[in-house]
């Protein structure tokens, strides 16, 4: 019988191959769309602090479209950690290919994230506005809500006053420590310094927590004894969606949208430690005057945000508020504009419109923790607003992708 011919890989022998690095993704990949679309706006302010400039020595700066291409990406695809951006940077082809021949590390990307929050704030507003321009944003209905975000702490590293103190003596004599062991020959100085910060870092943590435990004691309407977290000293102990308690921040968001259904866009986002959305109807109102240079025709929110104050500011304004009534309040405050907020909502119009909160708000927050909101992974209000910031531009971005990049 005649033996059949086969073909056997051949592995030892040498091969040149010619690659074009851009055509590895279509032309209306995602990755590639956020590319152009973000080349359409002004990223100059992200630039603005940076030391290596033409005519001088120092190393390149990384390009902010390509670093806000990546994280937009990234979270477009529910992905949140700058170390799992570097892995997929080497695995995914998108990945691979908004990053070009760069080498990004994940300090790099955590960096950026973090560390131009004006810049971030600017980026959000042109988006608006350019959204404004096309005739693509319509804040004829706008509806408020408020959304808990584990924060970066733990329950255990809450303390009261006293054993802050102790903390205190141990930070100060573990400080002491590291610096005794500056000689020491078997550390390298990359080590040394390492220790150093650290133990810095646990200190001024401390002091924080010190700080906040003493304004908490200090606030007339506090309830029990004021503790602090030793791991973000600004995170609060807020009530969650699941009815437990757990280290939080609130975050503020207001979507703009149409009862019927269509696009939602983010017009404003905003983070803060207040457990309570009683005060958060004036901020965001301000807030989306100072993005869109106009104000909502109606404003939609749940009756956790049912603050007479706020309603009465909104009004002012020529805002409608559609904030549901509670019969069970007890405010003494009689004004003009509360008897009218309180017809209005009595009639059929009010309630057809106030129908569209939950398909505005609620679409919104499911989308965000979809997107990698579920959790902060950095410490502080002002980083956690970064994070915020970049998931509202990723969720405008994606949501108007087409537009923007034509």
């Amino acid at each position: 019988m005649t033996k059949p011919r086969t073909t056997e890989p051949m592995r030892t022998q040498g091969v040149i191959r010619f690659e074009m690095p851009d055509d590895e993704l279509a032309h209306d990949h995602p990755a590639r769309v956020l590319w152009l679309a973000l080349g359409k706006l002004d990223l100059s302010a992200f630039l603005a602090g940076a030391r290596s400039v033409h005519g001088s020595a120092g190393r390149p700066t990384h390009s902010p479209r390509m670093l806000l291409t990546l994280w937009t990406y990234a979270i477009s695809r529910g992905v949140g950690s700058a170390r799992a951006i570097e892995r997929l940077v080497e695995t995914d082809r998108a990945y691979g290919w908004i990053v070009g021949d760069a080498h990004v590390s994940h300090h790099v990307l955590s960096r950026f994230r973090v560390g131009h929050h004006a810049a971030l704030d600017k980026l959000m507003t042109d988006i608006l506005g350019a959204l404004m321009h096309k005739g693509l944003l319509s804040l004829e209905l706008v509806a408020i809500d408020g959304m808990r975000v584990r924060a970066a702490a733990s329950a255990p590293s809450f303390r009261r006053a006293e054993s802050l103190e102790a903390c205190r003596e141990q930070a100060a004599l573990h400080l002491k420590a590291v610096l005794a062991q500056a000689d020491d020959p078997e550390l390298s100085a990359a080590q040394k310094a390492a220790r150093e910060a650290g133990a810095r870092d646990f200190a001024r943590r401390i002091e924080e927590a010190v700080l906040v435990v003493e304004e908490l004691a200090a606030s007339p309407t506090r309830r029990g004894e004021p503790r602090a977290s030793t791991t973000d000293a600004q995170a609060r102990v807020m009530k969650m969606a699941d009815g437990g308690f757990r280290p939080a921040m609130n975050v503020q968001t207001a979507t703009a949208g149409h009862p019927e259904g269509g696009p939602r866009t983010i017009v404003a986002i905003e983070v803060t430690n207040v457990g309570s959305d009683m005060s958060a109807v004036t901020p965001m109102l301000a807030q989306i005057e100072a993005r869109t240079e106009q104000l909502p025709t109606y404003l939609l929110a749940d009756g956790n945000h049912q603050s007479h104050q706020g309603i009465i500011d909104a009004m002012c304004r020529g805002v409608v508020p559609l904030v549901p009534v509670k019969t069970n309040s007890s405010a003494k405050l009689r004004d003009s504009a509360i008897e009218i907020w309180k017809e209005n909502m009595a009639t059929a119009r009010a309630k057809e419109l106030y129908r569209a909160r939950s398909s505005l708000c609620e679409l919104t927050n499911a989308l965000m923790r979809a997107r990698g909101l579920n959790q902060f992974l950095v410490r502080g209000l002002h980083k956690a607003g970064c994070v915020a910031l970049l998931v509202a531009i990723a969720s405008n971005l994606v949501t108007h992708l087409t537009a923007l990049a034509t």
